[in-house]
């Protein structure tokens, strides 16, 4: 869902960025969304459907500028996984966007009902639209 929530702010805000999203198992490569995610996004005019899962790969550590994670324990993999020479992304976790510090993940929705996925959707957005706010560049004053 962030995946697509992120598209969607960058194209309704003009901004060239380059967005994608990738796990750090294996298990779900080549599948689509999980079809409650889907349903939910697109009753918000997100279309994931076309989306499929990947795995992290060396090379997005230095292709992006930022890598969010959802969970902590995921941005821990993350920490293990970049290659010490790896200069490029920096690693954060998405609601340390909305919550500063306070390193909190976004609930995980996959065991519960399709119900779950509206409040995270929503806790996504917002966190996606603090990201536009705060990197987006601002136009000069004249």
């Amino acid at each position: 869902m962030a995946e697509g929530i992120m598209k969607k702010l960058a194209t309704q805000n003009h901004l060239d960025w380059y967005v994608d999203s990738a796990g750090t198992e294996y298990y779900h490569v080549g599948e689509q969304p999980d079809r409650r995610a889907i349903r939910t996004s697109d009753k918000f005019g997100v279309d994931i459907a076309q989306q499929r899962a990947r795995r992290i790969s060396k090379r997005d550590f230095e292709k992006f500028d930022v890598i969010y994670s959802l969970a902590d324990d995921v941005l821990e993999e993350l920490l293990i996984m970049k290659p010490a020479e790896a200069n490029g992304a920096e690693l954060k976790l998405l609601l340390d966007e909305l919550y500063p510090h306070a390193h909190r993940s976004v609930p995980d929705p996959y065991y519960d009902d399709e119900a779950a996925f509206e409040p995270v959707f929503k806790l996504i957005e917002e966190a996606c639209a603090a990201i536009v706010v705060k990197y987006a560049p601002r136009p000069e004053p004249e």
